[in-house]
This record gives C-alpha cells, structure tokens and sequence, in this order.
C-alpha cells in the first residue's frame, strides 16, 4: 500500500494503461511538456512520446472529433478537458458523434474514447468555471457517464473506463485532487455501473456523488453523536444508474435523500426521483428530498458562492426533518 494524491492516481491509471495497451493516447491543452493544468500526465510525453501525449491548440471541437475518428479506427484516444466548462465547445462532437456512431452504424464501429477532466464549483473560479456539466449529457444516448470521489476510485474507474468499448464522461472534481489515500500495489479495476455503500445504516438513505460524498460523511460524523444511523451511497455511475443497490437500500430504510453539486432544475437528483419514484414508490414512507444546488450562476465573491451549493449543516438538518416525520 503506498499513500497516493487523486491527481497521481489518476496519472497512475493513464501511466499502466498506456503501458499496456499501445493503442491508448492522451489528447488535450497544455497535456504535453506542461503536464496538465493539475499535472494528471506530468512527464508522461517524456516517457511515451509527444504522438501518444498529444498537445492540442485550444479548438475543443476540432481535438474531440479528431478523437472520435481516432476511436473508430480502433485507438484509444483519452481527452483531458482542460476545464469541463469548456466542453460545451464540443457538445455536438460528444452527443451527435460520439453518443450515437455505434448505434448509427450499425454496430459498425466502436467508440473507445473517454473524456475527463475537472470540474464542479471550486474556490471562487467563476460562474464559467464552475460547471456541473453531467446534467447537460444526462439526456444523451450512448454516453456513459461517471463520478469518481476518492483516489482509490479514481484510478479503478479511469483504467475501466479506458478499457471500455464505449465513450465515458468522466468527471474528476477540482477540489479533490489533493485527496490522499492509500492503494493497493497490484492492479484492481473498479466497475463503471455500480454504486458504492459508503455506510451502512437504517434510518434513512442518502444518495450522493462527487465532492458531496465528503460533505455527506462530514455530517454523518455529527449525526452519528445524535444517535442517528444513515446508510450513504456514493452513486459513481450517473448514466446509467445503479437501481439496483438504490433500490436493496430504499426497501430498508424507506427514506431517501439526495445530495447532489448539481443544479436543482434538470439535476441528476430530479432523474433519480423519477427512477425511485416508478420502481420503489411503495417502499417510501416519505417523499424523497433532494438538497441541490441553487439554480443561478456560481458568484464569484466566496461568501456568495458557499451559499449556493449544499453544506453539511443542511444536510444534518434534512435528516433530522426527515427522521422525525411519522408515519
């Protein structure tokens, strides 16, 4: 076991994978000599050549169509956004082309390409900075789309994603990757589909991803004193959804809460209550509650910019609500 920040398990996952697969390349602004804008391919051009670590002018549409060209010839290309935000440049790339060519085709093509890169409110980044951009794809057919939280998910989940025959989104946080962890010395890969029970519990399920993970467990720590006992499950896989470990926990607990970064209109929180609310509306004792993000653009000012996401005083607050409700 060796201590390992996020943004090296990330580097870690993209180092074994090109390793072992010749077909891998990384694509991207500043991926090259500069190494990243958070250092995840730092030196990797010196060990595997300026064609597999490939500097990229800042034309997100062009670089992410060259990609899914790349994959359908059988490579294994690996965007890095330099910020998500800026991907909206290349939405027509990632939804018309990379969402649909496999089905388009006939099956006739693959499409082996994975998109990743930071991104969820920061430290007064700006409202442009600070995008939540998987409720944009949410809607997009063919796309997987996931969340890592830790760093020993982070490097499981990008050497899956890789290797997958399928285009993933895959989003890191930008206030994560000074995260430490230790992990294993041997290879492990970690499922693109199933979600993770971070804590087991019976009195109420909170459903959470990405940084909220860590705003969950905070409150957690404080719930438990007050002798509550939540069941926290960190969702990783946003599209598609893991229903099944959803729905063990919801038939439980019977009472679901949602923390999400994202906006609260068109959320991934609004899918999930549809999803929960078609297939397990009998188990509910309650209306599921959903804590989001406020739908305005991220202040810039500090203050300003913590008031419009979830913190771990409101999350206590709801399930302390929800718990005292009776039945």
């Amino acid at each position: 076991m060796a201590e390992t920040l996020f943004f090296n398990a990330l580097r870690e996952a993209i180092d074994e994978e090109m390793a072992r697969d010749p077909s891998v390349f990384v694509l991207g602004e500043d991926v090259g000599h500069y190494g990243g804008s958070y250092k995840v391919t730092k030196d990797l051009y010196k060990k595997y050549g300026e064609l597999r670590v490939l500097d990229t002018p800042i034309a997100e549409n062009s670089f992410t169509g060259m990609a899914v060209g790349a994959a359908m010839t059988g490579l294994r290309p690996i965007i890095e956004g330099m910020n998500m935000g800026f991907l909206l440049l290349a939405f027509n790339q990632i939804s018309n082309n990379a969402g649909m060519l496999r089905y388009t085709s006939g099956g006739n093509f693959k499409i082996p390409l994975v998109i990743r890169g930071p991104g969820g409110v920061g430290r007064q980044l700006g409202a442009e900075h600070s995008q939540r951009l998987e409720t944009y794809f949410q809607a997009v057919p063919g796309l997987k789309i996931v969340t890592c939280s830790t760093p020993y998910n982070a490097k499981g989940l990008l050497k899956s994603a890789i290797r997958d025959d399928n285009p993933v989104l895959f989003f890191e946080h930008v206030l994560l990757y000074n995260l430490k962890e230790n992990l294993p010395d041997e290879e492990y890969l970690v499922p693109l589909d199933k979600a993770e029970i971070v804590r087991r519990g019976k009195d109420v399920t909170i459903l959470t991803y990405s940084r909220m993970r860590h705003h969950v467990v905070q409150a957690v720590k404080a719930l438990e004193k007050q002798g509550y006992d939540p069941e926290v499950i960190d969702l990783i896989s946003l599209k598609p959804l893991d229903l099944e470990t959803i729905g063990a926990s919801v038939r439980k607990t019977h009472k679901v809460i949602i923390v999400e970064e994202a906006m609260r209109t068109g959320g991934i929180a609004a899918e999930l209550i549809a999803s929960i609310n078609d297939r397990f509306f009998d188990e509910l004792d309650a209306p599921v509650l959903r804590l989001s993000s406020q739908d305005i653009p991220t202040p810039y000012n500090g203050t300003l910019e913590r008031l419009t996401i979830v913190q771990p005083e409101q999350i206590v607050e709801a399930v302390q609500k929800m718990i005292a409700l009776r039945v």
